[in-house]
């Protein structure tokens, strides 16, 4: 195994094409952050994830979560019954950025006030 340097790490980001970018943008996007929060404190079937993540269609619900899948960070059970039951779930690695995620979205939560005085200063003077 290669020791891989913080810097290493960054300058990896940065560049297009890169496996950790393409992870990082899976995880940080629109619905691969809700995604992955709302599948913290359980699994959830399709149709629950859906409602769940509120906004989100079928097509872009299902074309996150394949994407998250092979990235190793959900993982897709299907229950034997007529009709066959799916349902998501974290994975390992899948829990331990979510729980990263989660902090972030407790700081935003926190600092709510904050971020909606600076919107409406910035909205004030681009008026």
């Amino acid at each position: 195994m290669v020791d891989v340097t913080k810097d290493d790490r960054t300058q990896s980001l940065l560049t297009e094409g890169c496996l950790w970018r393409d992870v990082f943008n899976h995880v940080t996007s629109r619905w691969g952050f809700l995604i992955l929060i709302a599948l913290v404190d359980s699994p959830l079937r399709f149709y629950e994830l859906r409602n769940t993540v509120e906004g989100i269609s079928e097509k872009m619900l299902s074309q996150t979560v394949k994407l998250l899948m092979r990235d190793g960070l959900v993982s897709r059970h299907v229950e034997e019954t007529i009709p066959p039951q799916v349902s998501y779930a974290l994975t390992d690695m899948g829990r331990e950025i979510a729980m990263k995620l989660d902090v972030v979205s407790d700081w935003i939560g926190a600092h709510a006030s904050e971020i909606e005085q600076a919107q409406a200063r910035f909205d004030r003077i681009a008026g």
